[in-house]
């Protein structure tokens, strides 16, 4: 056995987790180099929802922090989170943008591209793994979005990886994004899946439910290559397993990591200060650090929760959360069982909200939920009952085909939506995901590089906006 790969997430799913991807590039910068010098696996520290962050809170342009975190850890391989045919968006885009998208990351620092979907429909994902192929030097990892249900067998996730591999993989992410794995299931999924692939498997998991930590360490046992782990200071509760302790856990074993855990430490002292920071701002919730077993319960993914009770909240129906909770597995059952992740967790836990305050079961249908019953996010893992896609999206014809099929080439008309904001190509795919966001991004960016009619002013002349 070769020694574990460690992938750390604190500048990504962690502080995602955490504090809704709050972290700055400024406050990751005085630890860039000492995180270069642990000599991880990668570091995932761009996509999922850091680039809707940077633009709608921080400010900031996604693409230069990434350069920015390029520049600074020119040793560590960098990786990313992309939701295949929706890439960092919550809609489907046609291929040139994907495409285009898949090379610009890559062009911009991106090592490993981490590609998964919802509803673990292949046909979603074959354009950016296609896309990732080309790129030279670029690792395709590609993700199952685990869960548990009827259909969600040993065979069933067998059966996926070796279609994933034959559409390309460099290697398989087990992505348990709602920290619903238990040890012994880990153990017995790794090992048949180490058997029916060559490529490397990777384990992620989220300590939610407290358990994380036996999930990995099984799953290293039965063979899992790498696992995911974030430094303590934003670790556990709806992050990950804590690095430092698995570092530990696995020294002098046949699994030894091979980091230094000084080195570690010493990185997680600068993080604590971050942490203290969070906690006194009010952005780290303690809540969030406690241990949760109606995860495994209600099978609802952290993120989730927090959303199905602000929505609840701001009806003035706090009191109706239980009522909710036990709408979402049956709001699931009847879409075909989709995995609850970005983006059939929003849709399905909104929905179950609308089912209970509605006091009638699909009196209220939101658009989303309507297309993910029509099939304009893919084929769910169940056939839906006709009947009930009758009910929900009457006369409309359900989508068989690839929904992308569906979408005329968009990047021309894109650029042409934007060419008043532009100043580097990447500004096209900031705008063709995010839209009016960006655009408020654009306008405040051109505001402290020029006056508001667009000419050069001097350095004392500058806009700065709050």
């Amino acid at each position: 056995m070769a020694k574990v790969g460690i992938t750390e997430t604190i500048l990504r799913d962690a502080h995602q987790s955490l504090i809704a991807t709050r972290m700055t590039t400024e406050e990751m910068l005085p630890a860039l180099e000492m995180l270069d010098d642990v000599g991880y696996h990668s570091l995932e520290c761009w996509g999922g929802a850091t680039f809707d962050s940077c633009l709608r809170f921080l400010g900031e342009d996604p693409w230069e922090r990434l350069r920015t975190l390029r520049k600074h850890m020119p040793k560590t391989k960098l990786q990313m989170l992309f939701r295949g045919q929706n890439m960092l968006g919550y809609r489907h885009y046609a291929d040139d943008v994907v495409e285009y998208f898949v090379q610009k990351s890559v062009a911009n620092g991106i090592d490993i591209i981490r590609i998964f979907d919802a509803l673990n429909d292949i046909r979603n994902l074959e354009t950016s793994i296609k896309a990732a192929k080309k790129e030279k030097g670029a690792h395709v990892q590609v993700a199952v979005s685990y869960t548990t249900g009827p259909v969600y067998d040993t065979a069933y996730y067998v059966n996926y990886v070796k279609k994933l591999e034959e559409a390309g993989a460099d290697s398989i992410c087990l992505k348990d994004m709602a920290g619903l794995l238990v040890p012994y299931t880990t153990y017995e999924l790794v090992s048949e899946l180490k058997k029916a692939v060559s490529i490397p498997i990777q384990l992620h998991s989220h300590f939610t439910a407290g358990i994380a930590d036996m999930v990995l360490m099984k799953g290293i046992e039965a063979g899992a290559d790498v696992v995911d782990t974030a430094l303590s200071p934003l670790g556990m509760g709806t992050s990950h397993p804590a690095t430092e302790a698995m570092v530990a856990a696995l020294a002098g074993t046949e699994y030894d990591t091979g980091l230094d855990l000084v080195k570690l430490t010493e990185v997680a002292k600068y993080f604590h200060t971050l942490r203290e920071k969070y906690m006194g701002s009010g952005l780290l919730n303690p809540k969030m650090l406690e241990v949760d077993t109606k995860a495994l319960i209600y099978q609802v993914p952290g993120g989730m929760l927090s959303n199905l009770v602000s929505q609840l909240k701001q009806a003035g129906r706090e009191d109706q959360l239980e009522e909710v909770l036990l709408e979402v597995p049956r709001v699931r059952a009847d879409a075909g069982y989709p995995p609850l992740v970005t983006p059939s967790s929003q849709i399905v836990g909104t929905q179950a909200v609308f089912n209970i305050i509605g006091g009638e079961r699909y009196k209220m249908v939101t658009k989303e939920f309507k297309g993910l019953v029509r099939g304009e996010y893919g084929a769910s893992p169940v056939a839906i009952d006709p009947e009930f896609t009758k009910k929900i999206i009457g006369d409309e014809t359900p989508i068989t085909c690839r929904p992308a099929d569906m979408l005329e080439p968009e990047l021309d008309k894109l650029r042409d939506e934007m060419k008043e904001w532009y100043e580097q190509e990447e500004d096209v795919l900031t705008y063709a995901q995010f839209g009016q966001v960006a655009v408020k991004f654009f306008e405040k960016r051109r505001n402290e590089k020029y006056g508001i009619d667009g000419k050069h002013l001097n350095e004392e002349e500058k806009v700065h906006p709050v």
